[in-house]
């Protein structure tokens, strides 16, 4: 049945695309600018969330990325990288997230604590301090920027390959994100070569900015296991079976695609239509602080969008299988999703076992 009184903030679930400055509390940020004496923008400041104009033009873009880099600009060093990802997983905790994969590029705060190792093992080395509560698991994701030179994902794809794992606190999947409009899908592909053979999930962005065509490219050249929106493949069928027949998940963020105005309204987002196809699909938040809606949120879209009870925990289930969690948190996350169905449900499953 649709519009049922079970709580999505308690089905069991995994996150997958979420980024690591996105994913700030608006109070972190506003705490952050005070402490290093760093203006932001009004848009930060005032009514919060941001009103964001159509990013799928040049101007809308670059209003987008304006206040991404002023809420970047604020983190400073290790302490605040901490508190980052600790208060991402805290909150994604709280929505019944059990993994989370975090989203970082190094290169972003290597400055202020002395390069990009040093960064990435700082995210790193909390991510296993925080899934040590054993409420939820946090593995990273390392992501190239496509607006840098295909050469220094080369580099990033290395430093994820010597710091891959499967655990948490580990590097457990490489990324390329940014505008999908800048650079060529295939002068990426070395890097995911490297991260290929070191065994990491393959999770570039294509298909939101740009149409179907940006998704049968990143199909074409870097063989991922997921895709990063990948929604604009419904607009060539053709394209959304070799998604479904390859095998590979998207993550889909109705929250995103709608703030960015690639659908105008919430009920354009085409996620029955990429269900039906029987493309596997993890929902996603990816800037809450700039869009204003976490990982429950995305399921409460999908409940308007007409999704069953059952639909909505064979969402969160495609989340798990997608994800690269720990054998033990998939199998008792997959559990508790079963008995969220059940009549009885709606109080919080116990924590990952």
């Amino acid at each position: 049945m649709t519009g049922s009184d079970r709580l999505v903030e308690v089905l069991p679930k995994a996150h997958l695309h979420l980024h690591f400055t996105g994913s700030m509390r608006v109070d972190t940020v506003r705490d952050l600018a005070a402490k290093h004496g760093i203006r932001l923008p009004d848009a930060l400041l005032g009514d919060w969330p941001p009103r964001l104009a159509k990013a799928t033009d040049e101007r809308g873009w670059f209003r987008f990325q304006r206040l991404y880099d002023a809420a970047r600009a604020c983190v400073r060093g290790e302490e605040d990288m901490r508190r980052i990802v600790r208060e991402a997983a805290l909150d994604d905790a709280a929505e019944g997230s059990r993994w989370l994969e975090i989203q970082v590029d190094p290169t972003s705060y290597a400055p202020f604590v002395g390069g990009i190792t040093p960064a990435l093992e700082i995210v790193l080395d909390e991510a296993r301090a925080v899934s040590a509560s054993g409420e939820i698991g946090v593995g990273v994701v390392v992501a190239a920027s496509r607006m840098r030179h295909p050469l220094e994902a080369r580099t990033l794809a290395r430093l994820a390959a010597r710091h891959a794992g499967s655990g948490p606190g580990e590097v457990v999947g490489f990324g390329l994100s940014n505008d999908e409009r800048r650079g060529l899908v295939a002068d990426f592909a070395p890097a995911f070569g490297i991260a290929r053979r070191a065994g990491l999930a393959l999770v570039p962005h294509g298909g939101e900015l740009l149409g179907a065509q940006s998704v049968m490219e990143t199909l074409e050249h870097l063989g991922p296991d997921r895709i990063g929106h990948g929604v604009r493949s419904v607009e060539d069928p053709q394209v959304l079976d070799a998604v479904a027949a390859a095998g590979v998940a998207l993550e889909v963020c109705p929250g995103s695609n709608v703030a960015l105005g690639v659908y105008a309204d919430p009920e354009d987002v085409p996620l029955r239509r990429i269900m039906e196809a029987g493309v596997r699909v993890a929902l996603g938040a990816d800037d809450p602080l700039l869009f204003g809606s976490r990982l429950s949120s995305q399921y409460t879209a999908a409940r308007s969008l007409g999704c069953s009870d059952a639909e909505l925990a064979e969402l969160a289930r495609g989340s798990i299988l997608a994800s690269r969690a720990p054998d033990g948190v998939r199998r008792a996350a997959l559990e508790d999703i079963d008995a969220w169905l059940t009549p009885s449900s709606g109080k919080p499953a116990g924590p990952p076992r």
